[in-house]
């Protein structure tokens, strides 16, 4: 089961994708996580997705569809995966399209989790990431056992520079420009599922496995 989470930043697209993933035991390929380690470890890639990400901006795409075609064709993919933040661009689309093409493969739903952008800016301002390990953490919903402290590791937890009001707001504008038009896309291919994001998690989740079946 080859599955596509889509939605705006914030929208909980992540969440469920781990949901997803640990039901039906298929990884979550997550290119923000990707992104992350690099910058903590200081590559060339990591400095140059830095320097997007701080200014609310798009990786471009030489940065990203080489390495996630090479993630999908590992071993651990065979039975599928959930794609959590690739593609985010119509080009990034196609070329994915074409890749799974080649291998004689397709996606087999792009899921939508739809959120009004109001709720966005508020949910990633209460957003937490530990400086350590990079897990997240939010002031409401999923808050630290002590606060400031990630549960994991005991490194201190931030409020991202990519999750600060006047980014998210550059975020959200970006990805109406860039990525909507993927819903268009998918919705065209016939893949495409929409569930209300603005829902209990929970409930989310059920939608999504109502959809993608037990």
């Amino acid at each position: 089961m080859k599955i596509i989470m889509l939605g705006a930043p914030g929208a909980g697209k992540g969440t469920q994708a781990k949901k997803i993933a640990a039901k039906y035991n298929i990884p979550h390929i997550s290119t923000g996580d990707i992104f992350r380690a690099n910058i903590k470890n200081g590559t060339e890639l990591g400095n140059k997705a830095k320097g997007y990400m701080d200014q609310g901006l798009l990786v471009p795409d030489e940065l990203t569809v080489d390495l996630v075609v090479d993630r999908i064709g590992q071993e651990d993919c065979v039975n599928g995966y959930v794609l959590d933040g690739f593609p985010r661009t119509i080009p990034q689309a196609e070329a994915l399209s074409a890749a799974l093409t080649e291998l004689g493969e397709k996606v087999d739903y792009a899921i939508d989790v739809d959120v009004p952008d109001e709720n966005i800016v508020n949910r990633m301002a209460g957003r937490r990431a530990c400086v350590g390990c990079g897990a997240t953490y939010h002031l409401k919903y999923a808050p630290a056992k002590a606060e400031g402290i990630c549960d994991t590791c005991g490194e201190g937890l931030i409020l991202r520079d990519d999750d600060k009001p006047e980014t998210v707001s550059n975020r959200l504008n970006v990805y109406h420009d860039q990525t909507q038009p993927l819903i268009d896309y998918y919705n065209d291919m016939e893949i495409l599922k929409t569930v209300d994001g603005t829902a209990d998690m929970d409930d989310v989740f059920q939608a999504i496995v109502e959809i993608l079946g037990a």
